[in-house]
């Protein structure tokens, strides 16, 4: 836990806001980019494209998130990171955040802690694109954002808004948008899930966790956070 100074110093931080309309990049692979991203609104994904121009997503940022975080350390990008949907989002330049972390070095402990976070999570996602079937990476991946969003308040009762479109799941899935349209409408009639124009709603937690095989501790949150 940070100390009141520590977050007064955060919140101090001077921040340039902007929103960006969705499928916009925020940085792209080959940037050498001065100032961090963080996420007030929305989500962004990290993706890199192939020379035939397919994509693949490899994470998805929510509020309170800064998925550049590691360009304050490495001079040139090796991601991209683009919008999925309307994102409120604030820049930070890279002094400004080396200053803060000068002078408070608990700051920065913190920030190497999200780094690692970021880390964890892309290793569970090449498992789950690596050796799941189409059902059960779908299935991880809503359980992984239901309990990401409830931690920063953006979800109850197991319901959740979740502005991604198929195409998007496909890059982030390995898979193409008809093939992710035919496992939604089974994971439908099965009664893991129920989608509502942009709401999602998982009718049965246990049974979803169990199909995902989704184990929280990857994503390293306070115990209450994983509470169903």
């Amino acid at each position: 836990m940070l100390t009141d100074d520590e977050r007064l110093a955060l919140e101090n931080l001077p921040m340039q806001l902007a929103v960006l309309k969705d499928d916009q990049d925020i940085v792209r692979e080959g940037d050498s980019p001065s100032r961090c991203c963080l996420i007030l609104s929305g989500f962004t994904c990290t993706y890199k494209v192939t020379k035939e121009g397919k994509r693949q997503i490899m994470s998805i940022g929510i509020a309170g998130d800064i998925p550049d975080l590691q360009s304050l350390h490495l001079k040139v990008l090796d991601n991209s990171i683009g919008t999925l949907s309307t994102c409120r989002v604030g820049f930070i330049t890279h002094d400004d955040l080396r200053n803060v972390c000068d002078r408070y070095p608990r700051i920065t402990a913190a920030f190497w802690r999200e780094t690692l976070i970021d880390a964890a999570i892309f290793r569970e996602w090449m498992l789950n694109i690596g050796r799941r079937e189409a059902y059960n990476r779908i299935a991880h991946l809503f359980c992984e954002m239901l309990v990401r969003l409830r931690a920063v308040g953006l979800a109850e009762d197991h319901a959740c808004d979740l502005s991604i479109t198929q195409g998007e799941f496909a890059d982030a899935f390995g898979l193409t948008p008809v093939h992710v349209n035919r496992v939604l409408k089974q994971m439908r009639a099965d009664g893991l899930i129920e989608i509502t124009g942009t709401r999602l709603r998982i009718p049965d937690w246990d049974r979803l966790k169990e199909v995902g095989e989704f184990d929280p501790t990857y994503l390293h949150l306070e115990q209450q956070d994983l509470a169903a």
